[in-house]
């Protein structure tokens, strides 16, 4: 049987993200890639519902390329937003505001959609997935430290669940964990496999 891995030989794998958290999985599937970063205004239609904005800007970010792919590259973008109660939580921009966005997280459940948009010269497909995350309620303290401590200031809901208050915090999972982390392998994985 033809292995997973064969069928993308002679194939250049391009990955369109600085997200170290998105670098490790994708290395975890066991295959080679270059990352490769173009520069995308990520402002959103004022109007656009929460739940459209993963596959917006993943698809966004894929159109910065078009003219640039060869004809073995294949390109994967992504998008990760946080939502709760219909609003989305982006990165946060201070202690405060980061400290703000965790304490209203904090004793209910919220969204995590990721979209990835896969695309070479002759075709292009986005995938989205959600899981709902529920907090535990945190005292302040505990939030404090996590802010202070781990500065998840390029985290979109201003939290990695990979990280000490993911550990501490999160006290049930909805779906995909690796979707919270800001990439769904299973469905990368599987699209892969059909390339």
């Amino acid at each position: 049987m033809e292995s997973f891995l064969s069928k993308l030989k002679g194939k250049k794998i391009i990955l369109g993200s600085n997200s170290p958290r998105r670098q490790d999985l994708l290395k975890g599937l066991e295959v080679e890639f270059e990352i490769k970063v173009n520069p995308v205004d990520e402002s959103i239609p004022s109007d656009m519902p929460a739940d459209y904005v993963a596959a917006y800007l993943s698809k966004l970010k894929a159109e910065s390329y078009p003219e640039e792919l060869a004809e073995n590259e294949i390109l994967i973008t992504s998008d990760t937003v946080v939502i709760l109660d219909g609003h989305i939580l982006g990165k946060p921009n201070s202690e405060q505001e980061a400290f703000d966005m965790i304490k209203s997280l904090s004793g209910t459940s919220h969204t995590v959609m990721t979209a990835v948009t896969i695309m070479d010269r002759l075709k292009r497909i986005t995938l989205e997935d959600e899981t709902t995350v529920t907090f535990r309620f945190l005292e302040e303290e505990e939030i404090w430290h996590y802010v202070r401590e781990y500065k998840p200031f390029d985290k979109a809901g201003a939290y990695g669940i990979q990280e000490w208050i993911g550990f501490v915090g999160v006290s049930r999972i909805e779906g995909s964990y690796f979707n919270v982390m800001g990439f769904p392998l299973h469905l990368v994985y599987e699209q892969l496999k059909k390339w």
